[in-house]
């Protein structure tokens, strides 16, 4: 055998980028907490209690209620919430050099993304489910097929937001960034028609944010795409909204991870 094979390095390999069940299970089991049960799965159902009988007066549905209408609202509030709060702790492994172990395993960073999103996209499944029930115990009444296509899109809608909870995750401290998800969340829901029936000027401002692409999805098959108001939202705006947030929160998310790990 000669000198130059015996001082070949070897490089590792490994299917699917490095990611495997146990690597996911793991990540599942970090992301519990107090803190994460009480703000991202409790708050949506207080607040869908709290806010499921303020119907505007004479509005109606094409299939269902206004509670249906509120819930489809908060489960997409509660999985964005869980989303982005889940995939921000990225910013903990960071500062931790947690990135620094996964650097020299058989995980490429594709893959590392990867499980990030999953994870995120699979904790938005708990707050969706629990405002569901929720609101099939207080009145909410829509048809059987409005119920899975709502809340299967606010839960899948979901990934956006694990797209901008790492990019603030890799931009910010992370005394900071427990916070930023939260305050920016309640504004985006505001601002996104998921609150309060929205019409005229802010109707027409909120199309552009991005809560509301997700929530125009999940409500199309309750509304038909009908405001209270009269106002009709296309499934192809809402849809091209979904998309083009989604590209932009992946694109700042994978400018940030390049630039920290070109560090390590």
């Amino acid at each position: 055998m000669s000198t130059a094979e015996t001082s070949a390095p070897r490089v590792r390999t490994s299917p699917f980028g490095g990611v495997n069940p146990t690597f996911v299970s793991f990540e599942l089991r970090r992301r519990f907490s107090r803190q994460t049960a009480v703000f991202t799965i409790l708050l949506p159902a207080v607040l869908y209690l709290a806010l499921f009988r303020t119907g505007p007066d004479g509005g109606t549905l094409a299939h269902g209620n206004f509670a249906a209408w509120m819930m489809t609202g908060l489960a997409v509030y509660g999985a964005a919430m869980a989303a982005i709060s889940s995939a921000a702790t990225i910013s903990i492994e960071k500062s931790t050099g947690w990135m620094r172990t996964i650097a020299l395993s058989p995980l490429a960073p594709p893959g590392y993304l990867l499980v990030k999103v999953l994870c995120s996209v699979m904790m938005a499944a708990v707050p969706v489910a629990v405002v569901g029930v929720v609101g099939f115990a207080t009145g909410a009444r829509a048809e059987p097929s409005v119920w899975v296509t709502s809340l299967l899109a606010a839960w899948l809608g979901s990934a956006v937001f694990a797209a901008l909870g790492i990019a603030l995750g890799l931009a910010l401290k992370p005394e900071t960034v427990t916070h930023i998800p939260g305050l920016v969340m309640t504004a985006l829901a505001f601002l996104g028609n998921l609150f309060i029936p929205l019409s005229g000027t802010l109707l027409e401002i909120a199309r552009y944010t991005p809560l509301y692409g997700v929530s125009a999805l999940a409500r199309y098959a309750l509304t038909d795409g009908y405001s209270f108001s009269g106002e009709h939202s296309g499934l192809a705006g809402a849809a091209l909204n979904v998309a083009a947030w989604l590209a932009a929160f992946s694109f700042m998310a994978i400018r940030r991870f390049r630039h920290s790990t070109s560090r390590l």
